[in-house]
């Protein structure tokens, strides 16, 4: 029986006969396609609510033996196809009645019933159709297929205002080539004599690979919205999908509103969003990720106006355009590959049955999860509200901290807490609707039934999967699983998601503060003290080298403390574990700000001789890197016992005579996208921006000057009035400050400043 991996599903109306589609790999290598025209669309109401349909000839209703979430039976209601389901839906709900499960896309309510997720065993004879290996009406099973998928990285270079095509670098698997405007013989370049031929060509080519993934650097909103407008202006469609059929674009619903590029048969995976997604840079311009990943850039070094220099080598040394080109597109897959970004998102295609574009659509993918364990118990979900407000839902604690410098901080964390309290107190929502007398109660009251709850179950599976990941070696499903197992808490925290229930995620929260609470009084009763804790972590102080050997064994002590609570206070098993996470040799927690008490969530320490920042200025994309040198400086010589005021006087000075204005440079993103949407205040990166006028990205640069905000490019000059008593007053002080402050130094000596005298 072949194997094989879902790339696409999807459907098509033929003859008013909705019509699945699902595009592929198969496991020897093959591209397959499957149509089922046997299945369709379909949603419940309660039985007594079915007369709203009656007549209406788009609904066939069915009996059942569901029921909904209250126990009320419901009636299955049928439809010809897809389109048919939102009027018949909103028809129910002019009414004042509920609809379930109605809002289910097509494709993946067929995969949900036939028990599939992205793997999948055909049982059915082959064919052949569009060059596809094609089975009519099969069967269909999961299995763990995981085939090589093939990938191709596309770039294109434009003239400067982005209106015309010059060149096109197709690079990946089976293919390594430029496609170029101008006529002669261009070294390394296909040359053609116009652009129309060239986007011909190059769509040619791709079907000829054919590869499973498409990639790019922001290939979706730039490379394939202007091929797609450049071919309707010349005639020549942007047909590279694996059967006839255009691209099409789709802005997605999450908070990044990361718009989706489809075709038939392939999935585009954006290398931008890929790298946004799972790494925090300062900025996300393909030279900088490219130079912090790969310790390599673009073959074109930082000029003042790349658009122009661009320009300029496709006139002069077209040459050097073709070979910038051709490393634009490898660099994005040189980058996936560092990071492992297409293991993973296959690994969590594989977990969550969403395709590879949609993977991190976790609303959905907790559908896909908890749908198919929902109707085994003979229950239907609701459809989504979508004029549900959003409630707040109570974050982790954070307990107070110790201010000071210390030695021997050994951190202890709840390995995968709000997973592992979902399981311990069945907490689920189901479990929640159908609490009855003896039920778990939750702080803040709500209750939980000790049977039948589903997440439990799908947790235990998980953490058997991960743990089998982790013993074999493989990264990538240990990555997916572990992100799948987080995302279940916040998608309950989600009015997106059809069991948005603020009292669930609320009792998962609520569980979590108090056995951070019980966690420090459990460490404080066998006489270690708690000088932190957040969350799902503790950092307690020990007491010399007996100690440290010591720190698994009260690990032990103190999980057995917390299990006998949970036993004695709940009458359940915990599935509570305690990790000791690791042993910092020397700690640092600063006070807040203009206080006494300790900060919270920034802290430092040298772990295994590595220093490890969190929170602070060293690490905060507002502050410029000169905030980095000296706390990280003044850090390792704290740990160290080295000479902190010296080097921060030494570095203080350097900084007023101008030896470090490189490092005066903010980088702020422009979070509300257009300029004109602040209106309530006007913070510096955006008056920069103002400045910048048409050379403004989203990503600003700027200096402050004697005159105010300034921006600063790539390539470019800073301004000649820098103001560096900005820098050192506003960002090295505060710095500097906070760590002499612990040592029992004065900043006034670090700072070449005459010191005040107390009052007598």
């Amino acid at each position: 029986m072949p194997e094989g991996f879902i790339l696409q599903p999807t459907y098509r109306v033929r003859s008013g006969v909705p019509v699945v589609q699902l595009y592929g790999r198969l496991s020897d290598g093959r591209t397959f396609c499957v149509e089922d025209d046997r299945f369709r669309p379909y949603f419940f109401v309660r039985r007594g609510d079915v007369g709203l349909l009656a007549d209406d000839a788009r609904a066939r209703i069915e009996s059942c033996d569901l029921v909904d979430f209250t126990g009320a039976p419901v009636a299955k209601v049928v439809a010809a196809t897809p389109s048919a389901v939102p009027p018949l839906r909103e028809l129910v709900t002019r009414a004042g009645r509920s609809t379930f499960e109605a809002d289910i896309r097509f494709p993946y309510r067929y995969l949900i019933d036939a028990g599939v997720r992205t793997a999948v065993a055909i049982d059915g004879a082959e064919g052949t159709r569009d060059g596809l290996v094609f089975f009519e009406n099969p069967h269909l099973a999961p299995t763990s297929c995981r085939p090589a998928l093939s990938v191709l990285s596309l770039d294109l270079e434009t003239d400067p205002k982005a209106t015309e095509i010059r060149s096109v670098a197709l690079v990946g698997d089976g293919i390594d080539e430029v496609h170029l405007v101008g006529g002669g013989n261009v070294r390394g370049a296909v040359c053609h004599p116009d652009e129309k031929t060239l986007l011909r060509v190059a769509c040619a080519r791709i079907r000829e690979v054919d590869p499973d993934i498409l990639t790019g650097w922001n290939v979706v909103d730039f490379d394939l919205k202007l091929w797609v407008e450049r071919g309707a202006r010349l005639g020549e469609e942007c047909a590279i999908g694996r059967v006839p059929g255009g691209v099409l674009f789709q802005e997605q619903r999450g908070f990044t509103r990361d718009a989706r590029a489809t075709m038939p048969g392939r999935v585009v995976l954006d290398g931008l969003s890929l790298v946004r997604d799972a790494l925090r840079l300062d900025d996300y311009r393909l030279e900088s990720a490219a130079r912090k990943v790969l310790g390599r850039g673009k073959k074109i070094a930082e000029v003042a106006d790349p658009a122009a220099e661009i320009d300029r080598l496709y006139r002069e040394d077209p040459e050097a355009l073709v070979a910038y080109n051709r490393e634009d597109a490898k660099l994005v897959l040189d980058i996936l590959e560092h990071e492992g970004l297409l293991p993973l998102a296959v690994e969590r295609s594989l977990l969550s049955g969403m395709q590879l574009d949609r993977v991190g659509a976790s609303v959905a993918s907790f559908d896909l999860l908890y749908l198919p364990e929902l109707r085994r118990q003979g229950v239907v979900a609701p459809s989504v509200d979508a004029d549900r407000q959003n409630v707040h839902v109570r974050g982790g604690a954070v307990l107070d901290s110790v201010p000071g410098i210390f030695s021997d901080i050994a951190v202890f964390d709840w390995k995968s807490l709000y997973p592992s309290l979902i399981r311990t107190f069945q907490l689920d929502p189901l479990a929640h609707v159908r609490a009855g007398d003896g039920a778990i109660e939750a702080p803040g009251g709500a209750r939980f039934a000790r049977q039948g709850a589903i997440l439990p179950g799908i947790i235990e599976r998980f953490m058997k999967r991960r743990e089998a990941a982790k013993q074999r070696g493989d990264v990538h499903a240990n990555q997916a699983i572990k992100i799948m197992m987080n995302a279940l808490f916040g998608v309950l925290g989600t009015p997106s998601c059809r069991f948005f229930e603020p009292a669930v995620a609320n009792a998962i929260t609520g569980f979590g503060q108090e056995i951070l609470r019980r966690t420090r009084e459990a460490f404080e009763a066998e006489g270690v003290d708690v000088i932190y804790g957040d969350t799902d972590s503790v950092f307690v102080k020990l007491d010399g080298d007996g100690a440290r050997a010591d720190a698994a064994a009260l690990r032990d002590r103190v999980q057995e403390r917390i299990a006998a609570w949970v036993d004695e206070t709940f009458a359940v098993t915990s599935y509570l574990e305690l990790e000791l996470e690791h042993i910092y040799e020397r700690f640092f927690m600063p006070r807040v700000r203009g206080g006494k008490s300790g900060s919270k969530k920034r802290y430092a320490g040298r772990c295994d001789g590595a220093l490890e920042i969190v929170g602070l200025e060293s690490v905060r994309r507002d502050s410029p890197p000169i905030a980095g040198r000296l706390q990280r400086g003044m850090l390792e010589r704290t740990f160290a016992d080295g000479p902190v005021v010296a080097f921060t006087r030494d570095l203080v000075a350097a900084v007023r005579r101008g030896d470090h204005d490189e490092e005066l440079v903010y980088t702020k993103r422009l979070r509300k996208g257009a300029l004109d949407r602040y209106t309530a205040s006007t913070p510096p990166h955006v008056q920069a921006a103002r400045k910048a006028g048409d050379r403004a990205g989203r990503v600003v640069r700027y200096v402050i000057t004697t005159g105010g905000p300034e921006p600063v490019f790539h390539g470019e000059p800073l301004p000649g009035n820098i103001d560096r008593a900005h820098t050192v007053e506003r960002v090295l002080r505060p710095v500097a400050e906070s760590i002499l402050e612990a040592l029992g130094e004065h900043v006034e000596d670090a700072f070449g400043e005459p010191r005040q005298l107390g009052l007598l």
